[in-house]
């Protein structure tokens, strides 16, 4: 598991978007290759998901899947498999999700244009439309 918790397949696929629902940087692909290099399941890909928590209403869970739901939308960028369950897609439209590793630490990152604000730990955020429920801000 890369972050937070959560099957049959027959995903609907997102091909012909103008602006897609979710991209990967570079960084983000190659550490995501280096995660899944033994699996053999051609499904395997990453699940990104929101839910409601932390101290600015929302929170952002991943973690690798070995297949899509029925009720999720797959998205492929550079190469690997996002799986998105509809609730959330309101909430990552446009975002990237990047792959940071500092001195500091090292995770995934999502880069939300939807985000009009985060907490001070950056565990979670906040859109215009809808403000959540706040809570702890623990991890």
């Amino acid at each position: 598991m890369i972050e937070s918790q959560p099957i049959t397949p027959t995903p609907e696929r997102l091909s012909d978007v103008e602006a897609p629902l979710v991209v990967l940087s570079d960084a983000a692909a190659e550490k995501l290759r280096e995660l899944t290099v033994a699996e053999q399941d051609p499904r395997v890909g990453l699940r990104v998901y929101v839910y409601s928590g932390g101290c600015s209403g929302f929170r952002y869970g991943m973690m690798l899947e070995d297949q899509p739901t029925n009720e999720d939308l797959t998205v492929e960028s550079k190469g690997i498999k996002v799986y998105v369950d509809r609730n959330s897609t309101q909430y990552l439209s446009g975002s990237e999700i990047d792959y940071l590793d500092t001195l500091m630490g090292a995770g995934f990152t999502v880069n939300n244009p939807n985000a009009v604000s985060g907490c001070g730990c950056g565990s979670s955020f906040r859109t215009a439309e809808s403000a959540g429920s706040p809570g702890g801000c623990s991890h």
